[in-house]
């Protein structure tokens, strides 16, 4: 009976050996989890980074208070900075720069004040559920950086759309996009979209880790962001498509600022050198102040369209009321942009959208409607290659609204003279916001809803 027990024992200390040397091999990756933030980076950044820190705790000139010193590497203490997960060693990185962290704010809001707010903060990029009528699209959320997802949403229907595969796909398999189809597809578009504003030559990607790479200053007001940033380069952009993939939780997650990581990789990527020359007389930073929030301006819209930073709308370049030479778009876009305002009396010419951005490579139009945006798009890639299917043809628009459950179907008919009619009989009320800035590419075109009630 004993030499059973002993056996018995014996048995179970074995079993809990294997358990121990099974969580001893787990230390590793639990490690590289709960110290993500120390992140690989290249030994020369790393000294300078280290001389940095000697010298501003040597005593230069009240750079840091003893309260600095007591709290070493400032660690964040906003809501939303959340740990992200590990990045693949394989990928060097550095730290945001206080220069380079400062001209974010200035080319964003026009001083180093100013930062971003709460709704700005926790905006991401998250699709409706997989495989829904709405499966391709993302939900939008509130103020400013709705418009930032709009903007991509266009990217994300070109890629499921036209680029995907050279078939193509109808409208019918776009509402049955799956999970891994919906990866793809943002990684797609947010890598393109990097690409094509650095020149096609190099792309930076920002996340966020738990430390600051540098001290606050007077000039610097810490936001617990900005001064987060780790930085990573890319010289191709599969590259940066798969850096993008492999770590999409972070502008996906809520709480991980998706939006604003987006936002500057993408300003990062262009440089501040390019963005200067992008932009004129008119505009000095991208950012506008609009009822308490910060809203995007045109230049941050057609970065995200176009690559380039353009201040306005119309073709090439054209002289303001001063003479001064004002920067609009300069070749033929792959994706649109389309426009339409209530008070249309207050629209001056330079407002007025070009061939450019009404006639794209595909038919997809990010479209500001009352200086709210939406989207139009339509699954016939040959569309604007043949003006004879610009006749009778099908529109789906997506207002992003939360109550909008599936894309609302439209028949564009521009050889209807009922807008004609519309137009002359008094009791009528034409000015459906959709149905007008459909009307500014083709003109005096009917519009039927197809039994969707009209809610837009």
């Amino acid at each position: 009976m004993d030499k059973e027990v002993s056996h018995e024992d014996r048995g179970f200390q074995e079993m809990e050996l294997d358990e121990i040397a099974r969580k001893i091999s787990d230390i590793g990756k639990w490690r590289e989890i709960f110290h993500f933030h120390r992140l690989e980076i290249n030994s020369a950044t790393h000294q300078k980074f280290q001389e940095h820190h000697k010298s501003t705790d040597s005593g230069a000139a009240g750079a840091r208070t003893p309260q600095d010193k007591e709290q070493g590497r400032y660690p964040s203490k906003v809501l939303y900075s959340l740990p992200a997960p590990s990045v693949t060693s394989k990928w060097g990185s550095f730290p945001v720069s206080l220069a380079m962290a400062m001209g974010l704010r200035k080319i964003l809001f026009g001083n180093t004040v100013h930062i971003f707010s709460h709704d700005w903060k926790k905006s991401c990029f998250k699709f409706h559920e997989p495989s829904s009528d709405l499966s391709y699209a993302l939900e939008m959320g509130k103020g400013g950086s709705r418009a930032i997802q709009m903007a991509v949403q266009v990217h994300i229907l070109k890629y499921l759309l036209f680029t995907w595969s050279e078939k193509g796909r109808d409208f019918c398999s776009l509402c049955r996009t799956s999970l891994g189809e919906q990866r793809e597809a943002l990684s797609a578009a947010l890598a393109d979209t990097l690409w094509t504003a650095g020149e096609r030559q190099k792309v930076i990607i920002c996340v966020i880790t738990s430390e600051t790479c540098f001290p606050s200053t007077g000039d610097f007001e810490a936001d617990g962001l900005t001064e987060q940033l780790q930085l990573f380069e890319f010289s191709e952009k599969e590259d940066a498509k798969k850096f993008i993939y492999d770590h999409l939780q972070w502008f996906t997650g809520e709480g991980r600022h998706g939006v604003i990581l987006f936002l500057y990789s993408l300003l990062l990527s262009r440089t501040f050198e390019r963005l200067q020359r992008d932009l004129d007389i008119s505009t000095s930073h991208l950012l506008q102040p609009t009822g308490g929030n910060f809203t995007c301006g045109q230049a941050i819209l057609n970065l995200i369209l176009t690559g380039r930073a353009s201040p306005h709308v119309f073709n090439g370049y054209q002289r303001g009321n001063s003479e001064a030479l004002l920067h609009g778009i300069l070749a033929r876009s792959e994706v649109g942009f389309l426009q339409w305002n209530k008070d249309g009396s207050r629209q001056q010419e330079l407002s007025q959208v070009g061939s450019r951005l009404k006639t794209p490579k595909f038919p997809i139009w990010l479209c500001s409607i009352n200086r709210k945006c939406s989207i139009l798009f339509s699954d016939n890639k040959l569309l604007l290659s043949d003006w004879k299917m610009e006749h009778h043809f099908g529109l789906y628009f997506y207002s992003g609204h939360p109550s909008q459950k599936e894309a609302a179907c439209l028949t564009i008919d521009t050889h209807s003279h009922h807008w004609e009619e519309v137009q002359q009989n008094e009791n009528c009320v034409p000015e459906r916001p959709v149905e007008m800035v459909i009307r500014t590419k083709w003109k005096d075109a009917s519009v039927k809803w197809n039994g969707t009630l009209p809610f837009f």
